[in-house]
């Protein structure tokens, strides 16, 4: 084995065994969890007349896929008034992300949101905005405002897609991706690129990562758990950053986030080149599995295959919920990697979706 990952560390950690001297070239610093993914651009009135003030800040979490509520609900009423969700994008530059606008009488959706939304209405008091099949990018922060034209108020509710963060790397080798191509790769992989605060959340989990990865806000990091000369030198433990970057220039790896799938995986069992192994999966009416994939049913479902597999990547990978030494050797739970083989000359079985 070339190579290894693993995401878990009680449970969630992923680690590879890699040579990471070139981050000695660099001056890494510490962040402390950053709260500007969760702060809304304006601050939210104290003393509200129509609307509850919810209790600290809440947040809502759901997986891909699921219907959620953010709850807003009245307690008075104006005699005219219209009701606004709009997602906050503190990286946005542009109108607002509308969601819907809705008086007493009829509602209008507005943009991609718009089109999974609408208001709950379970009682007369009740502006809470459902949200259906959720996807990768419905997590951040939502604003619930009333206007009536003289004394509009407003309360924010966060929303947390449940899911697991992992990096991705080109199979040419490290640090190929500009920002672009990096949000690609993702994508490709059945994931998107994973926010500062899914990052942040990764690393208290025990995600320790010793190669820098592009976020969607543009910016590069990585987490560190375990200080090493290696990686960025003894510094304390936390989200290190490169700095500002050039998106169209720069080149490091991904960090990708994904969230519950709605098919299965299953592994073929066998020693097949890459192609036979396309073609194994598409004899069981399936489809090699993406990276995204494998590490989702890995997280949700507890999947453990201790038998190397081809993915549609050309990588060959296989998910541990259960370590053993025989079985990648390394103490905690993770997707271990071989990296990207030889297609031909390489045999494994397979790794499907279905």
């Amino acid at each position: 084995m070339t190579r290894q990952d693993r995401v878990g560390g009680a449970g969630r950690v992923t680690l590879f065994t890699m040579n990471c001297a070139v981050i000695l070239l660099l001056i890494s610093s510490y962040f402390t969890r950053s709260s500007a993914l969760n702060t809304p651009h304006r601050t939210a009135p104290k003393n509200l007349k129509y609307l509850f003030e919810p209790h600290g800040f809440p947040e809502v979490s759901g997986r891909r896929g699921d219907n959620v509520t953010l709850q807003c609900m009245l307690k008075a009423k104006p005699t005219h008034y219209k009701v606004k969700w709009t997602k906050l994008e503190p990286e946005h530059v542009g109108p607002e992300n509308i969601i819907i606008i809705a008086n007493a009488h009829a509602s209008k959706p507005y943009g991609h949101l718009g089109r999974r939304a609408s208001l709950r209405k379970a009682h007369i008091m009740d502006a809470s905005l459902l949200l259906r099949q959720l996807e990768l990018e419905d997590g951040g922060t939502y604003r619930c405002e009333l206007i009536n034209g003289i004394e509009d108020e407003f309360i924010v509710v966060t929303l947390r897609i449940e899911g697991v963060v992992f990096p991705y790397q080109s199979e040419h080798g490290h640090y190929r991706f500009t920002f672009k191509e990096a949000k690609e790769a993702c994508s490709q992989q059945d994931a998107t690129l994973a926010t500062y605060d899914q990052l942040y959340r990764a690393w208290t989990e025990g995600l320790d990562w010793c190669n820098a990865g592009w976020l969607r806000d543009g910016t590069v990091r990585y987490p560190i758990i375990h200080p090493r000369p290696v990686c960025g030198g003894e510094l304390v433990p936390g989200i290190r950053s490169y700095g500002p970057k050039d998106r169209s220039r720069d080149r490091f790896d991904a960090f990708c986030f994904t969230s519950q799938i709605s098919g299965s995986v299953f592994y073929i069992p066998g020693s097949f080149s890459f192609e036979q192994a396309r073609h194994g999966c598409e004899h069981q009416e399936a489809e090699l599995a993406k990276v995204g994939q494998l590490y989702a049913v890995w997280y949700f479902k507890k999947y453990d295959q201790c038998d190397g597999g081809w993915l549609k990547d050309g990588s060959v990978r296989f998910p541990i919920s259960n370590p053993r030494k025989r079985c990648g050797g390394l103490p905690e739970p993770g997707v271990r990697s071989f990296g990207f083989r030889n297609k031909t000359t390489h045999l494994y079985g397979a790794y499907c979706y279905r």
